[in-house]
């Protein structure tokens, strides 16, 4: 085989499985609401299930919903049978998965969850089969080729399976208003977890905080630039509220008789500052278009009163780039 003819099969497989998300956008109806009511009015967790590669594509959904809170988690059919069913609850609403709609495995869970009127939503490719007659909810995936040409590798069925699970977590989310800040408490690890780091978890405390008062001598200032380390001062007014910063393009533009200066006659007025509550990633990209390597921390409800400062090697170490 060639080249060509390679990427003539990728490229084959990958539109038959975009050509089926498709039937699968234009078939989600009134059940899809129905399956995001039942799962918004169950008190308990959403155990999804699932055997074979549905069962790989169920553990990624249910992860999924875990950490964009909706509790969830995947029990094993087989270990279902064997004890794991004790993991099932009344309360629970459970997702169950299975493209023939037919999987021996499943019958176990199935039962269980009739037995005790345990909420069944079931996901097949297969109208009328077993687990879709069996459900309190049945969606049914269209009828779309899988990406081989033999049609008996689960391919296109898993990447709709897998789509349904993302969209009925995304409207899950959005119902709960699921903030970016909730989303970091399941995700504090990792480049997802830095760029959802708040300033406040990274700047340094008023301990660190090279600030001046209103009416110092640069001399003073020098010294707290030399001795903070951050290459600049911030000068706060009697009220104790940020008022100005010295930088170092300051100290260059009154380098004539600048020991003679008060800080107020050096700084410049009005910087920029950050709430402790913003993110990281947007302290970064503020520093980075301002082209300056500091912020100090404001936060609005105290009147301007500084809380610390955050330098951009702060968020580089903490992975937000």
């Amino acid at each position: 085989m060639t080249h060509d003819t390679f990427l003539t099969t990728g490229r084959r497989a990958i539109r038959r499985e975009a050509e089926a998300l498709t039937l699968l956008e234009n078939a989600l109806g009134e059940t899809f609401a129905q399956a995001v009511d039942l799962i918004l009015s169950a008190p308990g967790r959403v155990i999804v299930s699932g055997m074979g590669k549905s069962g790989h594509i169920g553990r990624k959904i249910a992860a999924t919903l875990a950490s964009t809170g909706t509790p969830a988690h995947f029990v094993h059919p087989a270990e279902a049978s064997h004890g794991d069913l004790g993991m099932v609850a009344k309360g629970d609403v459970t997702l169950v998965l299975s493209n023939s709609g037919e999987t021996p495995e499943l019958a176990d869970i199935i039962a269980y969850t009739r037995r005790f009127g345990i909420p069944l939503i079931g996901v097949a490719g297969r109208e009328g089969s077993t687990l879709l007659r069996e459900s309190d909810v049945a969606l049914l995936l269209p009828n779309a080729p899988e990406a081989c040409d033999t049609g008996i590798v689960p391919t296109t069925s898993t990447t709709m399976t897998l789509a349904l699970g993302d969209a009925l977590a995304i409207a899950l989310m959005e119902h709960r208003k699921f903030t970016p800040e909730l989303f970091r408490q399941f995700h504090p690890g990792g480049k997802l977890g830095a760029q959802l780091s708040k300033v406040g978890d990274l700047m340094h405390g008023a301990a660190e905080m090279p600030v001046i008062r209103t009416g110092s001598a640069m001399s003073e200032a020098l010294l707290t630039i030399s001795q903070k380390g951050f290459g600049v001062v911030g000068v706060t007014g009697i009220d104790g509220k940020l008022i100005g910063i010295v930088t170092d393009g300051d100290l260059r533009r009154h380098m004539q008789g600048l020991l003679d200066l008060t800080a107020d006659e050096v700084m410049t007025k009005s910087p920029l500052t950050i709430s402790p509550d913003a993110l990281a990633e947007e302290a970064l990209a503020l520093m980075n278009n301002s082209k300056i390597t500091c912020l100090f921390v404001v936060d609005p409800e105290n009147g301007g009163t500084p809380q610390g400062i955050l330098h951009i090697h702060d968020c580089l170490r903490a992975g937000v780039a």
